[in-house]
């Protein structure tokens, strides 16, 4: 993967004042929920570069990191869990993957997504219609993968991935995606929540943990002051006596690199191949998951094609 460079000073000058982007987990209500929280503005600013998304595909898209960046709390060691949205809706669909390591990647399908007039609110249901979330973990070891599958009913990220744990995996849930602009579309912060019920918790602190939800403070905005994840969770929760259990780093990171491209070309049939030499230079392939580009010239071409033979 290849880091695009942030061109806007007065934004690199904001992000070299917050805290790294970190994955933290916690217990509250007395061991009875489990909480991720996450810090993901150096991680949407770097894929926001990457991808060359305006503001709405970078909130849609932004969510979707934020996402993956908890998800990534449920897999361990070498594990991987991907987050798969199939829709009809003007943004064609997600595709996000996360390890347990805390290295996220991603795309949305349609970029820039076709809006036939500007939208008038974070309202993301008319992006998305009709469709499929799907969530695959694929785990080190295992010879298949496993997945679950739910209908959108929301068009919201966050609810919609609240409907699927309570449906694919009986845990109720609530999930909070915060991605704060400034005046001039610049994403300030962000960062996101994931609650999840351990067996056997009490209905009334579920009760009272989705009343209090509608009542947090913009954590995307929070983020944007200087403050840690930590410092966020330890505020909102305090009434529920708050442990942290764990710390970690977490990235916008690709494995895809140019080797990886001179081996899919030099595999590919001889016909293909010739047609290749026959037409613009360079020849630019772009992974989609990190909006990397990578370019061939002809002269690099005919030595790889060479070789291959």
């Amino acid at each position: 993967m290849i880091r695009t460079q942030i061109e806007d000073k007065a934004l690199l000058e904001h992000l070299e004042s917050l805290p790294d982007d970190t994955r933290e987990v916690f217990l509250i209500a007395n061991g009875e929920i489990r909480l991720s929280a996450v810090g993901t503005t150096r991680i949407v600013n770097q894929m926001r570069a990457n991808h060359k998304t305006g503001p709405v595909e970078t909130y849609v898209l932004g969510q979707g990191y934020t996402a993956g960046a908890l998800l990534s709390s449920e897999v361990k060691g070498n594990d991987r869990i991907q987050l798969t949205i199939e829709c009809s809706g003007p943004i064609g669909g997600l595709n996000i993957e996360a390890w347990a390591c805390g290295a996220v990647r991603g795309y949305i399908v349609n970029n820039p997504i076709p809006l036939s007039e500007p939208l008038k609110s974070l309202d993301t249901s008319p992006l998305y219609g009709p469709g499929f979330l799907t969530i695959t973990k694929i785990l080190e070891g295992s010879k298949t993968p496993f997945s679950g599958q739910i209908m959108l009913e929301y068009g919201h990220l966050a609810q919609d991935l609240a409907l699927y744990y309570q449906i694919s995996e009986q845990t109720p849930s609530l999930f909070s995606l915060s991605i704060y602009f400034d005046k001039e579309g610049r994403v300030l912060g962000s960062g996101g929540l994931m609650m999840q019920a351990l067996p056997e918790c009490p209905e009334d602190v579920l009760t009272s943990l989705q009343n209090d939800s509608t009542t947090l403070s913009n954590m995307g905005k929070w983020i944007s002051e200087g403050k840690t994840v930590e410092e966020y969770v330890e505020n909102s929760f305090s009434k529920y006596g708050v442990q942290h259990l764990s710390h970690a780093p977490i990235g916008f990171s690709c494995p895809c690199n140019e080797k990886n491209f001179e081996n899919y070309l030099v595999n590919l049939p001889q016909k293909e191949k010739d047609e290749i030499l026959k037409g613009e230079f360079p020849l630019v392939l772009q992974c989609f998951n990190c909006g990397t580009e990578y370019k061939f010239s002809k002269s690099k071409l005919e030595e790889l094609f060479s070789e291959g033979k």
